[in-house]
């Protein structure tokens, strides 16, 4: 069986590096015979960072599902159509729109010096920050701030984009049209009804979606409809979650006929 795992708010939490405590669960995953694979929201370069590196050889999707990575190296990506990203880049200007916006590895970053946001922005320095005409393409772009939040989202709602509102910050977080994180586990050949997935947002719904069995972390209104079962967000979340990986990975891993209710009980 294949697990995919999302990051921030399922398997790390605050911007703090996944736990020793989750990681040795997850390596028992490994050990009975599972796979794993990570999808994150982050791009490549700053998924890194909260996984130790004895999982970096794992495939990776970040940048919702925009770039897929093994080994730690991008194999593929899928940037915006040029009159597509014209179309954004006209409109960041026109209401005065800070951002963080994501190539396959460099980024232009024009937000406040503050904004939390840049916690988890390139920790271990492996990228630069460029100016956007120099990027070579761009696969994310976040919307931090603006002079109209809300004519910006009107006004992406009309172009053919993905567009995500980012957790309970209101920041609206872009990919290209058909860019998901379902749409990077089929370039990594992940098939429909083959893998279990954890999450915990609107950006994983496609991913649940595909799943054989999905487990919601906390809760999210979009997301719950595709959810299997659903864990707390609460002080005691790795223990509920290591628990879980322990129960679910008695599944057989050569994805022979199993009742998944037996584990879910």
């Amino acid at each position: 069986m294949k697990f995919v795992f999302d990051l921030d708010g399922t398997i790390c939490f605050k911007g703090q590096p996944v736990s020793e405590k989750l990681l040795v669960s997850l390596e028992k995953l490994v050990a009975q015979g599972h796979e794993i694979i990570f999808a994150s929201a982050r791009p490549i370069r700053d998924l890194l960072p909260v996984l130790h590196a004895r999982f970096h050889q794992h495939p990776m999707i970040g940048g919702n599902g925009s770039m897929v990575a093994i080994n730690g190296k991008i194999i593929s990506s899928v940037g915006f159509a040029e009159e597509i990203l014209a179309n954004i880049v006209q409109l960041l200007e026109t209401y005065n729109v800070s951002y963080l916006i994501d190539s396959d590895w460099n980024y232009a970053y024009t937000g406040p010096a503050n904004h939390p946001i840049l916690n988890n922005l390139d920790p271990q320095k492996r990228a630069k920050n460029v100016e956007l005409g120099k990027l070579q393409s761009v696969v994310k772009i976040l919307i931090l701030t603006s002079d109209n939040m809300g004519e910006v989202s009107e006004q992406l709602s009309k172009m053919e984009i993905v567009v995500h509102i980012h957790g309970n910050e209101g920041i609206l977080d872009i990919s290209p049209q058909g860019v998901d994180k379902w749409s990077g586990l089929q370039q990594l050949g992940v098939e429909e009804g083959e893998y279990i997935a954890f999450g915990n947002d609107a950006n994983d719904m496609t991913m649940f979606q595909h799943a054989k069995y999905s487990v919601m972390i906390g809760g999210n209104a979009q997301l719950n409809p595709f959810s299997s079962e659903q864990l707390s967000l609460d002080n005691d979340i790795e223990n509920h979650l290591a628990q879980r990986f322990d129960e679910l990975g008695s599944i057989n891993p050569l994805n022979k006929p199993v009742n998944l209710q037996e584990v879910t009980n």
